[in-house]
């Protein structure tokens, strides 16, 4: 939890959260998000789940692909503090086995987080992550 207006260490618990979430663990990661009806996640996998019971289960099925994993490092892109709201753009990177694969992969995430202040804690209010870590091509945008 972070104390005040604080906003120091909300990285870390992300990356304890996140290391945690590569081991097939879903708690960790499920308790930094609020419990609100409007609290969003855009993962990888696809979608975006809207209010906790949906973020959580979108979170659950995230852990259930991953095993045996760690985080390789948390390179901060940006980060802001306005009063009771945050955000910190990062690229994430992780050693995983990824879905029953016998080997481990390099998996790279581009990721916005935003936070909102609830009293002493900031708890996350939507997510964003994708692979499209380096640039891209235009054409690459067109379905």
């Amino acid at each position: 939890m972070m104390v005040g207006s604080n906003f120091d260490g909300v990285v870390e618990r992300l990356r304890a959260a996140l290391a945690e979430l590569m081991k097939g663990d879903p708690a960790p990661s499920q308790a930094l998000f609020a419990k609100t009806d409007n609290v969003t996640l855009a993962n990888p996998l696809g979608g975006v789940s809207q209010g906790w019971d949906n973020v959580a289960a979108s979170i659950a099925k995230a852990a259930a692909i991953y095993r045996d994993g760690e985080v390789v490092s948390l390179e901060n892109c940006a980060t802001a503090v306005v009063g009771d709201l945050a955000y910190v753009v990062l690229i994430e990177r992780f050693r995983v086995r990824v879905s029953g694969r016998a080997d481990l992969d390099d998996v790279a995430l581009r990721t916005t987080n935003i936070y909102r202040r609830d009293g002493n804690e900031w708890l996350l209010v939507h997510r964003q992550a994708d692979t499209r870590v380096s640039a891209q091509a235009p054409e690459s945008v067109a379905h």
